[in-house]
């Protein structure tokens, strides 16, 4: 069975090539990656990157994916299946499964967030460990995704690893779901677990990630500070959180728990400013009418069929593992990042 190589990192767009890291070789990936729960903006955009970079991908998914330069099997995400052959012999697999927080928080929602994470995060477990009991050979790296939502949200206190959890739905989920993934990772197996936040980058044919709604907001001229404006937000661009998970499938120091989020959270009235200026239209003119708490709490739900609560509320969360480590970040300042994505117009879908 063929594994990674270590390392080598690229631009979304661009033929792989050597580039050395602090952390990184010189060589391309090789073997089988299976991302599960990967039909999304950001299952789609490790896919092309992890391809671009040499890497078989399988998609594991309940929906078909987009086409591209990897192959799809069928799952649903809560009982064993034929579907976990595509494990055996690979070379690593993530795991992005969840139902999207972005929606009403009615009963039925909130148990469709917390079960789907921790379903198929245990049916995960449970088969690799059937392929090594029946004498095959389960990946030998587990990266799990995790939410930084999971230290609540603080208004004013800085996040990192070691903080303790908040209090709520999602730091409930988050830790029902690393409890899941710690329960199923096999002695054998090296294991990494990202919370990440707000991941933002240019559309894919998986969706529009975070800056969907909030990027149209902004060219109407509706992007202005959101209630206080004080409540955090910790973003990541998608290259980075890209080569993050690269690096957790490649690199054998890479072990436990992570923060992935840019190492510059900054609160949301600046956010804001950054994204009107970036996306253009009415916000690019300086127009961005505030939205105050009350008309959030009043047209969340009722016009964007969304919680306020994830408009409202935030928190900051830095990467110190990752710094400590010599992980570089490409986009560790919001202007940049948001200039980037929305520099030739893809942006702006």
């Amino acid at each position: 069975h063929e594994h990674f190589g270590r390392p080598s990192c690229f631009p979304e767009g661009e033929a792989c090539h050597p580039v050395r890291y602090a952390w990184s070789m010189t060589t391309t990936l090789r073997g089988r990656i299976v991302i599960a729960g990967g039909s999304g903006f950001l299952g789609v955009s490790l896919a092309r990157h992890l391809t671009e970079c040499g890497a078989e991908v399988v998609i594991l998914s309940r929906r078909k994916p987009a086409q591209g330069a990897w192959k799809h099997v069928v799952w649903d995400a809560r009982t064993l299946g034929e579907w976990a052959a595509c494990l055996d012999g690979g070379a690593g697999v993530v795991n992005l499964v969840g139902r999207s927080v972005d929606c009403v928080k009615t009963p039925e929602h909130c148990d469709e967030i917390l079960r789907s994470r921790v379903e198929a995060t245990r049916v995960l477990g449970m088969a690799m460990r059937k392929i090594q009991e029946t004498g095959g050979v389960p990946p030998p790296v587990w990266v799990q995704m995790s939410t930084a939502h999971i230290y609540g949200d603080p208004l004013e206190v800085r996040c990192e690893e070691d903080s303790p959890p908040g209090y709520g739905l999602a730091p409930t989920v988050g830790k029902a779901w690393e409890e899941a993934f710690n329960a199923g990772l096999l002695a054998s197996q090296r294991g990494v677990v990202l919370r990440t936040s707000f991941v933002v980058g240019k559309p894919n044919e998986g969706g529009t990630g975070a800056l969907g709604k909030l990027g149209f907001l902004a060219r109407v001229g509706l992007g202005g500070t959101v209630g206080s404006g004080r409540q955090g937000i910790s973003w990541i661009h998608a290259l980075d959180m890209n080569r993050i998970f690269e690096r957790g499938l490649t690199d054998a120091s890479m072990r436990g728990m992570y923060v992935a989020t840019a190492p510059s959270p900054v609160n949301n009235r600046e956010f804001m400013k950054e994204l009107r200026g970036a996306a253009g239209g009415l916000g690019g003119l300086g127009i961005g009418l505030p939205a105050f708490s009350w008309m959030v709490k009043l047209g969340a739900p009722l016009v964007m069929r969304t919680d306020p609560d994830l408009a409202l509320c935030g928190r900051f969360v830095v990467p110190t593992r990752l710094l400590a480590e010599g992980f570089e970040f490409r986009y560790p300042e919001v202007r940049g990042a948001l200039g980037e994505i929305y520099s030739t117009g893809s942006g702006k879908g």
